[in-house]
């Protein structure tokens, strides 16, 4: 029942609008995670543990919720399911490109909402006897974070079907998927107005499998071609109308042309070996696998994505020992002003990440900074005209200038983010939530802009993959980290959010190498230009020599044999 590439393309802008619903709803909702910790909690998941270890009463951090206790052991357990689920949420990445490059998005998408679907359920299950059935949030959340990342990886390649808008549609991708951490606090509202936790579950798992039925109806088999390689055709079809004559009798056979348009890829066609696509397309993965360009932006994206994972995971426990500020003996009035306020503050937090669906279309202006004004990067589909157009900018240069400018504002937002994070103010928090949504939301196109200025088309999924599984590995730190902060700094994060800002200034480093590759290249135009200009030169040099003796050739057969018309010469004498 799948439809083909053709019918697709005729549905198109019904999958990108549904396409967007559900990445709001089911790719990275994990990452509203301190709204989901506190309904978890509230539900008794590891509530046991309070009891277990006997910390009840030796732990000053600890209060009770409800029913259930809370403590720092049953916070250490749930933030490492946060931070498996995460680490898969970003690591599954790699293998789901090499998948989706064989198999297409549709078996893929498939898979992904059939997980998220599991994910809720089991979840939902767990909840009816969370003291023997806690340890089911591992698999939930991993369910979760690995259903998430198909249903936003495979969304990523429908913009292709819109030609022109295509950066639009796909910055609202990148934008629904980073916004879907909002989901989260919105379950939480309804959590709060009293609705079941596991009704919510199970309502969220049958909507994951509404995402099932779309994606078989709608999704074609075959992968969505890019741009540069759509084909678009008119199917002609002849049908044969017969009319009768009313006055004679006599029939007639016309025809009625119908068109329908169809789209496909293009049939690949022998390159030119020494085309500029030819030579891209030569370069071995391992060149740009070891590219210095590459190395910096694996110490840029890992650095950031450890600040970012760290703060969602610990955020809670911040705003917890922001309005305690440490307090061993906090009173029970300053308990419950401490879980209402982070209440408060979380769904702040979640509700703010809906900003991603504005900013993302910022970068991606940046991004596409003057590239209307750049020359054609293949000259064999420029045309040739009668007079030459005014000189433009070379494209790749361009492309560099506006990554190295994102990286540098990106870099700026995070460091502005982390002086924030350190001032022991409540309110000003804010301000870190806001910062911290931008460069969620800015630092993956940032990267993937300066992948596909860089390097060949054939080798971008494979370097974003591996980017991506290498930052969830070094990300992985935030659960140490996280441990660190609540054991042995008793829950004051000062100096773990200082040591993360001192190690983002790393962030800069990438940009500085961008500058000093880019001015490489400037250079290396420059002598191109002035070889091209030469070479011009010495090619019309003959021509002109050429001009300027027939020119000549004409003038003195003029003087020396021409006549005026009445019969004197071009001196003036009687012929």
């Amino acid at each position: 029942m799948a439809p083909s590439l053709s019918q697709a393309y005729r549905r198109r802008w019904w999958m990108a609008v549904t396409a967007v619903i559900e990445n709001l709803l089911f790719s990275a909702v994990l990452l509203g995670w301190g709204s989901l910790l506190i309904m978890l909690k509230n539900e008794g998941f590891y509530s046991h543990l309070c009891i277990e270890n006997e910390t009840v009463e030796s732990n000053m951090t600890s209060w009770e919720s409800g029913d259930w206790l809370s403590c720092v052991e049953q916070e250490e357990m749930l933030n490492l399911g946060f931070t498996i689920g995460s680490f898969l949420l970003s690591a599954a990445t790699l293998p789901l490109g090499i998948l989706m490059d064989r198999y297409g998005p549709r078996p893929l998408r498939l898979i992904g909402s059939s997980c998220f679907a599991a994910s809720c359920a089991m979840i939902a299950f767990a909840a009816y006897n969370p003291e023997d059935l806690s340890v089911l949030i591992f698999v939930a959340v991993s369910f979760n974070g690995f259903g998430g990342i198909c249903l936003t990886f495979t969304s990523l390649t429908l913009p292709n079907m819109f030609g022109n808008v295509r950066s639009t549609i796909l910055s609202l991708m990148i934008g629904s998927y980073a916004s879907s951490a909002v989901t989260f606090p919105g379950v939480k509202l309804i959590y709060d107005l009293g609705v079941s936790f596991r009704v919510i579950m199970w309502v969220w798992s049958g909507m994951a499998c509404l995402v099932f039925l779309n994606c078989f109806l709608n999704w074609p088999t075959e992968s969505f071609p890019a741009p540069e390689d759509i084909r678009y055709t008119k199917k002609v079809k002849l049908s044969g109308v017969v009319t009768d004559d009313k006055m004679t009798g006599d029939r007639f056979y016309t025809h009625v042309t119908v068109m329908e348009e169809t789209v496909g890829h293009k049939q690949s066609k022998p390159e030119e070996t020494g085309s500029p696509s030819a030579a891209q397309s030569s370069v071995p993965l391992c060149h740009s696998v070891c590219s210095p360009i590459f190395l910096w932006s694996l110490i840029t994206m890992a650095m950031t994505q450890l600040r970012l994972i760290f703060f969602m995971g610990a955020m809670n426990k911040m705003l917890e020992f922001l309005v305690t500020h440490g307090d061993p003996h906090p009173s029970d009035e300053l308990v419950k002003e401490a879980e209402e306020l982070v209440g408060f503050y979380s769904s702040i937090f979640g509700t703010l990440q809906l900003l991603c669906l504005l900013t993302c279309p910022l970068i991606g202006y940046i991004m596409d900074w003057r590239l209307k004004e750049c020359e054609e990067e293949n000259p064999a589909t420029q045309t040739e005209k009668s007079q030459p157009d005014p000189p433009k900018r070379d494209r790749k240069i361009q492309k560099l200038t506006n990554a190295t400018r994102a990286f540098i504002f990106t870099n700026l937002l995070l460091v502005a983010f982390g002086i924030i994070s350190l001032v022991d103010n409540l309110r000003l928090q804010v301000a870190s939530f806001v910062l911290h949504t931008i460069v969620r939301g800015f630092i993956h196109s940032c990267c993937g802009g300066l992948y596909a200025a860089v390097y060949p088309a054939n080798h971008f999924g494979t370097l974003t993959g591996m980017q991506s599984m290498i930052s969830a590995v070094f990300a992985l730190l935030q659960q140490p980290l996280f441990m660190v902060m609540v054991g042995h700094l008793n829950g004051d994060p000062y100096w773990i959010n200082f040591s993360l800002l001192i190690f983002s200034l790393a962030g800069f480093l990438l940009p500085g190498y961008l500058f000093y590759h880019r001015r490489k290249l400037v250079m290396k135009k420059a002598v191109r230009d002035r070889q091209a200009a030469n070479q011009s030169v010495k090619e019309q040099a003959p021509f002109i020599e050429s001009e300027n003796g027939n020119a000549k050739n004409q003038a003195n057969g003029h003087t020396t044999n021409g006549r005026t018309e009445n019969g004197y010469t071009a001196n003036g004498h009687a012929a």
